[in-house]
């Protein structure tokens, strides 16, 4: 089959990254010409990604149709677009819901919402789709891991928790940069603090059948990460992240 990919942004070049060295039977990948310097890096890495003259040609040459591109500019083109019947129409766009991107492609066709992630180009990571599909899930579990969810209301909540990517590059970087200012050497200070975080997060994945509180309540009392984690509870942190994220969710 053929892929093709209308928009080559940032978590686009993520997906085609992933799919270019996954297991996933596919003849090419057709990109929009959109941002021409990712879409000309994506043909000079990929030998089988091409680009098209424009976003209707990447629509007649694909089986199915990947839409990475901000609403607003998604919402004023995909009307002018004439998809086919059978399409397979997969959705990065994160605030035109269901029912809008149904009106806006306007024919009969199986339309699914998706959230791919950066870490997607590693084969690795979450995928959350609405609603359920199976050929969509077997292909996303290829570079990724498939969560169906329920029911679009549901689907609200994961776009929202996916919001905080941002955050937490960011509380990386203040880590890496106290260290930094301790006179520790800028590699050693970055090496040190993706490596804790990458292993906490890889332990509590492994156990993610008991509640994420245990990992907390099980901090010695007096210890270091104990008064860490109670100085933040104590100035606010994590009411303002909830606040944060109860305003991504209203935006959606």
């Amino acid at each position: 089959m053929n892929l093709g990919f209308i928009g080559t942004g940032n978590i686009v070049s993520d997906v085609i990254t992933g799919i270019c060295k996954s297991k996933i039977k596919y003849k090419k990948i057709i990109i929009s010409p959109r941002n021409k310097k990712k879409a000309l890096f994506l043909k000079k890495y990929f030998k089988r990604v091409v680009i098209a003259k424009n976003n209707q040609e990447v629509i007649n040459k694909a089986d199915w149709v990947f839409l990475g591109i901000l609403p607003k500019v998604g919402e004023k083109i995909l009307p002018k677009l004439k998809f086919r019947n059978r399409q397979i129409i997969v959705s990065f766009m994160s605030t035109t819901n269901y029912t809008k991107l149904n009106k806006l492609i306007k024919i009969k066709s199986t339309i699914i919402r998706a959230i791919p992630m950066p870490p997607i180009r590693l084969g690795k990571g979450p995928v959350a789709i609405f609603p359920s599909n199976k050929k969509v899930k077997s292909f996303f579990d290829k570079i990724g891991q498939t969560i169906e969810i329920k029911n679009e209301k549901l689907s609200k909540n994961f776009w929202a928790i996916s919001g905080t990517m941002a955050s937490f590059y960011e509380l990386l970087n203040v880590l890496s940069n106290w260290l930094i200012r301790k006179k520790t050497n800028k590699l050693d200070a970055q090496k040190y603090v993706t490596l804790l975080y990458s292993a906490l997060a890889e332990l509590a994945l492994s156990n993610s059948s008991r509640p994420l509180k245990n990992l907390v309540d099980e901090q010695t009392p007096g210890g270091l990460n104990w008064q860490g984690v109670n100085e933040l509870r104590k100035s606010g942190y994590y009411r303002l992240l909830e606040k944060s994220l109860k305003k991504i969710y209203k935006r959606l």
